[in-house]
Parts: structure tokens; C-alpha cells; sequence
């Protein structure tokens, strides 16, 4: 029940900044929308200051994610890629099918089927995915003193750069609020009595493809299988989050194709859905070749300031973005 309340606030955050929305994602890898960005860059700077002040104190511990090298550059290239053609990440799919998204609906499938087709070759692709080069983070690299004045200074600026973006882009302050929240979410998370450990979406993907046809390597499951399940239900919150909210303010309606993807790509639903499907399986593939996602990888593990995170969250934004321009604006319908 607690993890179900903590994904219904996860989804209640996204959604009321509609962070989670096709349009808002795609608006961003075509620079016309700055949400996304503002509101990461923000939750990333101020959940940095508040969870590294919590581990200091004792009440929490790290949760680095280990430095795979390709695993981390490759699969943040195909969760670019994904992420820039689905319009979703791992996370929002969930509200947005609670929304009546279709096209999320399709990339959830698509994304079962990705995590289902790493599992199946993961013992053959996770010697190629190397070298490790350990759970390094600057913390560990840097004098405590050192420390806490560069974290003072990249958590100030990275909310100054939040802030600087939204006088480019005022669309009313919904983001601050969400990303505020997301902040408090995961330093809430990290208390070993909540959850010990930041938030996570990907990882349900391979855990409910494999419980649902038995396939997959058994030392991948042993590796996913509990925070799979955790995911799981925290995203199913999410989804309750999406499905509440749209009732009351009478927003829910099935659709199958976004308004921006309408206007570059057309109403064709089922040119949509093979999309949102390819989409959904590049999305998963990379997210679990890097051991993943938006939420799990660029937040959680930009909060800690983990060299893998910030390595994923650089190479996903280029990526994101690159495929944004040549999928979308060089495709462009009329």
C-alpha cells in the first residue's frame, strides 16, 4: 500500500505539470517546449542538496549506480532514441495510460518486449557491455570540503539554469511545483523505513515480461526481481495517479494519436502505434542495457551525483534530441 501511495504521487506530480503528456516530451527534443528540461533541472539541483544532507546525517545511504561503460553509452543512446520517437519514458506511459492513451498503451507493449529480449540475451551481451568501472560518484572522488562546495554550486546552478529556461519559456510555474515535489519524493524514498532507496520505473518492464512468459535468463531475474516488483507496483500508483485525476477534472478520453504528432506525422493511428511500439522497445532495450531510466538513472543517480548517471543523462539528452530533429521536424507532413 505504501509503495502504491508513493507512485500515486509520483504520477499526481507529473501529471499536474502534464510532464507526462506526448506533446510535452516531444516539445522538448524539438526545443518548443522547456518543461521537461526545467523541471529536471531543478528537481536534480535542489534533490541533490536535500538527499546528500540526508546521507550526511545518517538516515539515508547511496545508491550509485556502477559505471558500465557501454552498457551506460549504448543504452543511452537507444533510450535517446526511443524516448524522442515514443513521446513517454518508462514512468509517464503508466499515467498516461491511465489517461487513456493509446499510443502509450502500444509503447508499454513495445517496451515489454524490449526488456523481454535483454533478458533473453543478457548472459550473452553482459560481458560485451563492460568494462565496470565501479559505483564512482565525485563524492568519492573529491575532499569533503571540496564536496559539499561543488555541491552547493552545481544544486544552486542547476536550479538557476531551471529558472533562467523558464524566463525563455514562462508557461506558468506547474514544473517548480512538480519538480519540488519529485525532490522531496525521492529524498522521502531513500529513508530506509519508506523504501532505502531513490525511485526507479524501468525495472518493472523486465520483471512483468518475464513473470508473465517465463522467459529470460535466471540470473537476470535474480538480479531484477525484487526491484522489479517494487517498480511494478509503484508504477501501478502512477497509473491510478493518471486514470483519478483525468476522471475528476473530465479530461479522460481514448486516443490514439497526439496533437504534435498529429501535426508532423498525420492521423494515422496505425502509423502512430508502429511507432510508438519501435519506440517502446528501443526505450526498454537501452534502459536496461544501462541499467535505467529517466526517473532511476538521470534523477535519482544525478541527486548522488553518480558518474554513470551523469554520463547517461549527457549522452540521452544528445541522442534525445538529435533524434527529435531528424524523426520528427525532417519528416514533417504538408
Amino acid at each position: 500500500m505504501t509503495t502504491l501511495l508513493l507512485g500515486f504521487l509520483f504520477g499526481t506530480f507529473l501529471q499536474y505539470a502534464r510532464l507526462n503528456r506526448f506533446d510535452t516530451i516531444v516539445g522538448m527534443a524539438l526545443l518548443r517546449d522547456l518543461s521537461v528540461a526545467k523541471t529536471m533541472a531543478f528537481a536534480i539541483g535542489l534533490g541533490m542538496l536535500l538527499m546528500q544532507t540526508e546521507i550526511q546525517m545518517g538516515w539515508a545511504s547511496d545508491h550509485v549506480k556502477p559505471l558500465i561503460l557501454v552498457g551506460v553509452v549504448g543504452g543511452g543512446v537507444l533510450f535517446g532514441m526511443g524516448m524522442a520517437i515514443l513521446g513517454y519514458c518508462p514512468g509517464t506511459l503508466a499515467i498516461s495510460l491511465g489517461q487513456g492513451s493509446l499510443d502509450a498503451l502500444v509503447g508499454i507493449l513495445g517496451g515489454l518486449a524490449g526488456a523481454l529480449s535483454f533478458a533473453v540475451v543478457f548472459p550473452l551481451l553482459s560481458p560485451l557491455l563492460g568494462p565496470d568501472l565501479g559505483s564512482i560518484s565525485l563524492k568519492g572522488s573529491l575532499s569533503a570540503p571540496t564536496f559539499w562546495m561543488t555541491l552547493v554550486l552545481l544544486g544552486g546552478g542547476l536550479m538557476g539554469v531551471a529558472l533562467a529556461l523558464h524566463r525563455v519559456d514562462p508557461r506558468g510555474w506547474s514544473w517548480l511545483y512538480a519538480a519540488v515535489g519529485l525532490a522531496l519524493l525521492n529524498v522521502v524514498l531513500d529513508l530506509p523505513a519508506i523504501a532505502g532507496h531513490p525511485m526507479g520505473a524501468s525495472t518493472a518492464f523486465p520483471w512483468l515480461a518475464m513473470t508473465l512468459t517465463g522467459m529470460g535468463a535466471p540470473n537476470y531475474w535474480h538480479k531484477i526481481a525484487e526491484p522489479g516488483a517494487w517498480e511494478f507496483h509503484f508504477l501501478i500508483g502512477a497509473f491510478l495517479a493518471g486514470l483519478v485525476f483525468s476522471l475528476i477534472q473530465k479530461e479522460f478520453r481514448f486516443r490514439a494519436v497526439p496533437d504534435l504528432w498529429r501535426e508532423y506525422h498525420g492521423n494515422s493511428s496505425s502509423r502512430r502505434f508502429f511507432w510508438a511500439f519501435v519506440g517502446g522497445i528501443l526505450l526498454l532495450f537501452g534502459a536496461r542495457m544501462a541499467g535505467g531510466c529517466t526517473s532511476g538513472h538521470i534523477i535519482s543517480g544525478g541527486m548522488q551525483l553518480a558518474d554513470s548517471s551523469l554520463l547517461f543523462a549527457l549522452v540521452v539528452f544528445l541522442s534525445f534530441l538529435t533524434t527529435g530533429r531528424l524523426f520528427h521536424r525532417q519528416g514533417r507532413v504538408g
